[in-house]
């Protein structure tokens, strides 16, 4: 992942609504092969949002390369990318902590990195 897109990943997924949308599509892929997917309807009833503003936020998603959608019969079904999310994380992990969480640190953490 080049710096520039890991920039635009991580601009889009700083802001809360965004966040949330991409955190609910992440819980409904499969685990197995990262199929699944919503539709902007159940997305909006389940977050709370009104239908621009989830329009809006899906867009900056899909600019960032973060969602991708496909059309089933008549309805837009929005799922992540999950190869973008796991070249987020190489990214992170290999030019910002020197592969140290790749090596087996613990994910979870009481300090806070300022």
């Amino acid at each position: 992942m080049k710096k520039t897109d890991a920039i635009a990943a991580l601009a889009a997924l700083a802001h809360s609504a965004r966040l949330d949308v991409f955190r609910l599509l992440v819980a409904s892929a499969s685990p197995r092969d990262g199929e699944g997917g919503l539709t902007p309807g159940l997305m909006a009833e389940k977050l709370g949002l009104p239908a621009p503003t989830l329009s809006f936020h899906l867009k900056e998603l899909s600019r960032a390369g973060l969602v991708t959608y496909e059309r089933r019969g008549r309805s837009l079904i929005y799922s992540p990318c999950v190869a973008a999310l796991e070249a987020l994380a190489g990214f992170l992990l290999d030019d910002c902590c020197k592969g140290v969480a790749a090596q087996g640190a613990p994910t979870e953490t009481k300090e806070t990195c300022l």
